[in-house]
């Protein structure tokens, strides 16, 4: 028994299947994509170092070693360890003598940062003491996340990563010192790599996030491509799963058949757009607008697949109807019994396409062209059995033209929005305080004694 990420139909639409035990059973999720021709496993990548390959006619470019050998992508191979219950995660090395941590890899945020001091939890941190190299820059920066949150102290140091990269790269760095159900209990990781895009880094945008500095000074192409291997595999927490993050490129060796692309909707989450989900073959008839409310985002850091609460009551009505299971197996809970969780959840802000359904996938977030896809993964099968796949197109004809409402402001722009509200309001406030102390110097004329003021109005009125 298990739930798990059956297929992905990626058109105009992509669909997911889930399998349930004993027999498999279909349960379609849509999305709008462009379809890209598989790359030939043994084709020569020919154009100039540096640069990525220029798109061929089915739309797909693989990247190229960067100049002077800066990485190696296929050293990136099997670079992840972890599980989607408590992530998936990169070794790293940190500061002068450099400093050995495990990173989670989150495409939900945007910050870079680690363990600055001993928790119960972890297993390690980052000692700012110890490292010649690393530079406080003198404020602190506070991450909320769905789950937890944590307040840091920004600096910059330089970072190594031993799988795929030849040197060291200097970035910015937030050393926690204080944080809520953020370390929990049986994870294995003590940091987060937030790879999400600039929009979203705490403080402010002006922070240059991780990949970007990665994209700078190692000379590779803005893209990565993420492969977790868990699907159908137990929840067990002892990160023995593996994966691959492909940090400037594209891996022909972690995908097989076609590559399915969707538009990048916004630029801080990587939003994109949903346009239909079925159970058992059967469409939800749910307005597409109700999938996307208000945003629906592709978030390695999140564990389930969540979905606005609407689309979770039908969902789970017509899971109910019919009979489908959509459950993972976990491990630990007791000696004598078998445990297993519902890999799907309600959520209040977002439809949030986390790690249970990334699993099944090798997932590319090109960020040169504004899109996202998918392919099916060769390690997400049971007994050799594929447990993903993906086919299309489909049509879109019942689809609405616009299945994305319109966007509240996000929250970057709220605090410029309230930060010039309290600028203007300062500074009224400034003049009036100015006004009441600082004396009158208006020169007085002399007075019309047939002109009546308030003033005398009222003496006269008083002595009469």
């Amino acid at each position: 028994m298990g739930a798990l990420p059956r297929a992905l139909l990626l058109p105009l639409l992509a669909q997911w299947l889930l399998r349930a035990a004993p027999a498999p059973a279909a349960a379609p999720f849509t999305l709008p994509l462009r379809v890209a021709g598989a790359a030939s496993r043994g084709a020569s990548l020919t154009p100039g170092p540096g640069t990525p390959a220029a798109p061929r006619a089915d739309g797909l470019a693989l990247a190229l070693e960067p100049a002077g050998g800066a990485a190696n992508f296929l050293a990136m191979v099997d670079n992840l360890q972890g599980d989607s219950g408590r992530g998936y995660y990169l070794e790293m090395l940190i500061g002068t003598p450099p400093q050995k941590l495990q990173i989670l890899v989150d495409t939900g945020s945007s910050n870079f940062a680690v363990a600055g001091a001993p928790h119960s939890y972890i297993d390690g941190y980052f000692d700012t003491a110890r490292s010649s190299t690393y530079r406080p820059k003198g404020f602190d920066v506070t991450v909320k996340y769905t789950q937890g949150s944590w307040t840091g102290s920004v600096g910059e140091d330089i970072v190594t990563i031993p799988k795929g990269f030849n040197g060291s790269f200097l970035v910015n760095i937030a050393t926690i010192f204080e944080s809520e159900n953020f370390f929990l209990p049986g994870i294995k990781w003590n940091g987060i790599l937030g790879l999400a895009y600039a929009t979203l880094a705490k403080p402010s945008s002006s922070l240059e996030t991780f990949f970007d500095s990665l994209v700078t000074q190692a000379n590779i192409p803005n893209v990565f491509s993420m492969q977790m291997c868990g699907a159908g595999l137990p929840v067990a927490g002892a990160g023995t799963n593996g994966g691959s993050l492909v940090l400037g490129g594209v891996e022909p060796s972690l995908y097989k058949g076609d590559i399915w692309y969707t538009p990048i909707k916004e630029e801080w989450y990587y939003q994109i757009e949903i346009l239909k989900l079925e159970i058992g073959g059967q469409s939800l008839n749910l307005d597409c607008r109700e999938y996307n409310a208000d945003k629906a985002i592709v978030d390695s850091g999140t564990t389930l697949l969540r979905l606005p609460q609407k689309v979770f009551d039908a969902v789970v009505e017509a899971v109910a109807r019919t009979s489908l299971l959509y459950i993972q197996p976990m491990m630990g809970a007791g000696l004598n019994y078998e445990c297993y969780r519902f890999g799907i959840s309600p959520s209040t802000n977002a439809l949030v396409i986390g790690a249970t359904v990334m699993e099944g996938f090798y997932v590319i977030f090109d960020r040169a062209r504004r899109r996202v896809g998918f392919a099916a993964s060769p390690c997400a099968e049971i007994a050799g059995a594929p447990v993903s796949e993906i086919s299309g197109p489909f049509s879109t004809d019942d689809i609405a033209s616009n299945c994305v409402p319109a966007q509240s402001l996000n929250e970057p722009v709220l605090w410029i929005v309230s930060y010039a509200l309290m600028s203007v309001c300062g500074v009224i406030l400034l003049m009036l305080i100015l006004l009441l102390l600082l004396p009158c110097r208006c020169p007085r004329r002399p007075r019309d004694p047939e002109v009546v003021n308030d003033e005398s109005s009222l003496v006269r009125h008083r002595w009469k």
